[in-house]
């Protein structure tokens, strides 16, 4: 077994060898928080949570470190607009990020930093940096030259004499146009901590590289996000980091963005769809089947339509899954293991498509067992479908989606039994052939966003789309 995973920096697929044996340590550039989450934010994060599920699947100990940017010239510029404390804008969109991970069945980092927390790191990184002859200190504020450092842009593959990178309008004292701040002096009215070098706050590039050192070490084996971050942010850890003495990131794995009409889904482009928004117009399990079962490295260009498609292909899955357990009395225990082909699939880059062209067969062959009323075959593709569906953390029958996780109540079990009751009224409606009290009844639960199917071993429900 060798998962086989593209490194951007290799540009090409390579073999994961882990730094320490059965474990992987993985860190990943998080949320800025100057807004709330749109589902191009949150595509990120899925997808490295499908990975870390992987990886704990094959048996490593994972360790998965996730960051907040809660400082930076978005959030200070939102404050200014919003009369409002920065601190409270990042916070109120970190828990709306938050929120979000939840909702979609993300597992919780196994720790996450947030920048303003960790300037002591920093400081230190910027004092290792300037006595190694790697930054230099202008008018308070903490440049990195980039022509001391000779790896410079082989993350990206650029040319340093064909970059041009515009000063800000507080960079000032700048060797070369093209370095890049790590600490930026105090405006007024701006929030600043106190260094050796005055008062101010952190580049958006030295945050990562200071809390990647802190959390995972020297080194560790991969490092996310989305392909824009590939250039400055990702170029710009590597040269802090390494010329510091790390070793830093073995692998680097970017994933794709969500379009809209070919373009970045962006909040400058007033192109965004909220996950909040989204959430209360489809089921969550349905947009996490959306955004996770497109290749990581494959855009996503969103529309109604693409989103109507991933309900009605998780449905199909979905309704397998209910008719065997009901066929079977009870719930049916997922298999110890995936399927082989499963497993190459994933273990070749995470290919989500393919593992997923294995479960929708596995539920074709499970409909032919039902139809043939084989109940043995059935039940045993409904154990390999429920242990693939839970790697991808897509198990309808997992406690997250079903309403029992945290608190120790189930609400689906609660609105399961207040619904049959009503089905029950709608039942004895038929039987005496109430037909318009019946009708009346289904037309109800489904204006309350239910769907109703009526099966041999009775009627049936499940939430439409909101």
């Amino acid at each position: 077994m060798t998962i086989r995973l593209y490194d951007t920096s290799a540009r090409q697929i390579r073999d994961f060898v882990p730094l320490t044996a059965g474990c992987v340590s993985i860190y990943l550039c998080g949320a800025t928080v100057q807004a709330a989450p749109h589902i191009g934010h949150i595509r990120s994060g899925l997808n490295f949570d499908i990975m870390r599920r992987w990886f704990a699947y094959r048996g490593y100990d994972v360790t998965f470190i996730r960051n907040v940017t809660d400082i930076d010239d978005k959030i200070i510029k939102k404050s200014a607009e919003r009369n409002r404390p920065w601190w409270s804008i990042g916070y109120e969109n970190e828990r709306a990020f938050n929120d979000a991970y939840d909702a979609l069945g993300c597992l919780p980092p196994t720790y996450e930093p947030r920048a303003t927390g960790h300037v002591t790191e920093m400081v230190e990184m910027m004092r290792g940096l300037i006595e190694r002859g790697h930054a230099y200190e202008a008018d308070g504020n903490v440049y990195f030259d980039v022509r001391s450092f000779e790896g410079y842009l082989e993350l990206s593959n650029q040319d340093l004499d064909d970059l041009r990178q515009p000063s800000g309008d507080n960079e000032t004292g700048k060797r070369d146009k093209r370095d890049f701040a790590m600490w930026k002096t105090a405006k007024p009215g701006e929030p600043s901590w106190e260094t050796p070098w005055g008062r101010g706050r952190p580049g958006w590039h030295l945050e990562c590289s200071a809390m990647a050192h802190k959390y995972l070490g020297s080194a560790f084996d991969i490092h996310g996000g989305g392909i824009d971050l590939i250039f400055p942010h990702h170029e710009n850890e590597i040269a802090q980091a390494k010329a510091f003495g790390d070793t830093f990131a073995r692998y680097w794995v970017h994933n794709a963005w969500v379009t809209m009409a070919g373009e970045k889904m962006s909040k400058s482009l007033d192109n965004s769809v909220l996950v909040a928004d989204m959430v209360e117009r489809w089921r969550p399990i349905v947009l996490r089947y959306y955004l996770g079962t497109p290749h990581y490295r494959s855009m996503i260009d969103y529309s109604e339509e693409a989103l109507r498609e991933a309900e009605s292909a998780f449905g199909r899955i979905e309704g397998f899954v209910q008719r065997v357990t009901e066929m079977a009395g009870g719930e049916v225990a997922p298999a110890a293991e995936v399927p082989p082909a499963f497993a190459e699939a994933m273990d070749d880059d995470f290919g989500v498509p393919q593992a997923l062209a294995i479960i929708h067969t596995a539920v074709r062959q499970g409909n032919s067992a039902l139809a043939a009323d084989d109940k043995e075959a059935a039940v045993a593709r409904l154990a390999e479908v429920r242990a693939m569906l839970g790697v991808l953390g897509l198990d309808p029958l997992d406690p997250h989606w079903t309403g029992g996780s945290g608190g120790g109540e189930d609400l689906h079990g609660v609105v399961d039994t207040l619904v049959r009751l009503v089905l029950d009224q709608r039942e004895s409606a038929r039987e005496r052939k109430d037909w318009p009290a019946a009708d009346a009844i289904r037309d109800r639960l489904s204006q309350s966003g239910l769907v109703i199917e009526d099966s041999p071993s009775g009627p049936r429900w499940t939430l439409g789309p909101r």
